[in-house]
């Protein structure tokens, strides 16, 4: 159910291995079976921010129970994950929560 879509204006030299770190480093920090992850990761995507189009990065990060009250730690991990594989600063670094209605998160012919 936790899903972490990573959008970036640089290059990834291995996407299978960013992928699986991204997807080990998603279940942990969250606290949930990887089985249930997904990761998408579109680098090289036009992405201008501050005006300039120097490393940066907008995350999504969407997964039911996503308490509000955490995001703030969430934030500080996924950014510093952020800067060690993909070497963009946190400062250009953009994150948005989500924490669907079970009903609006559909998986396996039905919804959680």
């Amino acid at each position: 159910m936790p899903l972490l879509a990573i959008t970036t204006n640089t290059k990834i030299k291995n996407h299978l291995h960013v992928s699986e770190l991204a997807s080990k480093f998603t279940a942990e920090l969250l606290g949930k079976p990887e089985s249930y992850v997904m990761v998408k990761i579109l680098p090289e995507q036009p992405l201008i921010f501050a005006g300039t189009n120097e490393p940066a990065a907008h995350v999504t990060l969407k997964s039911l129970g996503l308490a509000e009250n955490e995001t703030s730690e969430l934030s500080s991990k996924i950014c510093s994950f952020i800067t060690t594989q993909f070497n963009i600063k946190s400062a250009r670094i953009y994150i948005e929560f989500s924490n669907p209605e079970r009903h609006m998160w559909g998986w396996n012919e039905k919804t959680f």
